[in-house]
């Protein structure tokens, strides 16, 4: 892998985070608050974005979530690849 590719790869695993982070705040708040729509709104909103980048960076580097580890190989890619945490991007 080419520097800009960990670079990207790097990128894109920072947007998830920070998309998720924003996803999980809302449904916490919306666990307090389940007819607020204008919150409900921007959770969809994040949860889409969340879902596309998590569905980006398998195809590119490899699943990060189960619901991502068997679309895009016939192997289990899941055991194969090195997880984020193990500090090889």
């Amino acid at each position: 892998m080419g520097l800009n590719t960990k670079t990207e790869q790097s990128r894109l695993l920072c947007d998830i985070g920070m998309v998720d982070f924003a996803v999980v705040e809302l449904a916490l708040y919306l666990d307090t608050h389940p007819r607020d729509k204008e919150a409900m709104e921007y959770f969809n909103h994040y949860n889409r974005i969340r879902n596309q980048l998590t569905r980006d960076y398998a195809a590119k580097y490899g699943p990060l979530t189960l619901s991502t580890a068997d679309n895009y190989s016939k192997e289990w890619q899941w055991a194969l690849q090195p997880m984020p945490w193990e500090g090889v991007i």
